[in-house]
């Protein structure tokens, strides 16, 4: 995949190029966990592990939701989707059980609608600790009942992952890593990103959607093929159709 975004290096200790993987997702996106979940364990399993480096950039499914709502995930999506409430329980029950499949707990029963901007910031202050901190979002939205756009509970999970919780606390209640954040959803709109998980090989391949575990491992082996090329043309992304969620909606 080509785009006219500025071009983002990766810097390797070793002589053999880097190969880039940024992958665009959000908290509130059930196929983004179990995304996350699948591409990990194939990068785990990578032999040339050590030659990727993966950036997790922020996006919002629903960036209007208002913060502090605190309003059931069925009832939101009842309302803002217009559709039917046993309808929407089929759909959780199908994601709980891809979930499951993938070693993941999820109780809608307990999901709260949450605006997850400030998350999305937090992410980008945690440094070292992003990826952790990733896992810990997902797993209090969709698992611990969490309010993800109550700064209380950010602190919280923040704190889990050995942040310190003063400076989380006061990093929110400033605007500490928004224009990150806002950069981000730029350069998706950039790229014509409409649905996550979005995974990006040296902003040149792609693949969308929770993908089989060996999909993301031929990505990863094409990643690497491109680098080693210099920007020669690594040939087509691999991997089909796959559930994620989009502006509209998430596949059931």
């Amino acid at each position: 995949m080509e785009s006219n975004v500025g071009a983002v290096t990766a810097e390797s200790e070793s002589a053999a190029p880097t190969a880039l993987i940024e992958v665009w997702s959000d908290i509130a996106c059930p196929w983004c966990y179990i995304g996350k979940r699948r591409f990990t364990a194939a990068l785990d399993r990578f032999p040339q592990r050590d030659r990727v480096s993966v950036v997790w950039r922020s996006y919002q499914l629903a960036p209007d939701t208002p913060v502090g709502a605190r309003r059931g995930e069925l009832e939101a999506l009842v309302e803002h989707k217009g559709m039917p409430a046993d309808q929407v329980r089929q759909m959780f029950q199908h994601v709980a059980a891809t979930a499951a499949a993938d070693g993941l707990a999820m109780d809608f029963d307990t999901v709260i609608a949450a605006n997850t901007f400030d998350a999305h910031r937090l992410l980008h202050l945690a440094g070292e600790r992003r990826d952790a901190l990733l896992e810990a979002l997902f797993r209090a939205h969709f698992s611990d009942g969490k309010v993800i756009d109550d700064r209380a509970d950010l602190v919280e999970v923040a704190a889990s992952v050995g942040m310190d919780a003063d400076e989380v606390a006061a990093a929110l209640d400033g605007d500490a890593g928004a224009d990150l954040v806002r950069a981000d959803l730029a350069a998706a709109g950039q790229l014509g990103v409409s649905g996550v998980p979005f995974f990006v090989a040296n902003r040149r391949l792609a693949v969308s959607g929770a993908q089989p575990q060996d999909v993301f491992t031929e990505l990863l082996r094409r990643a690497l093929e491109d680098a080693d090329a210099e920007g020669m043309d690594a040939g087509a992304a691999p991997g089909g159709d796959a559930e994620g969620c989009t502006d509209d909606s998430c596949a059931v």
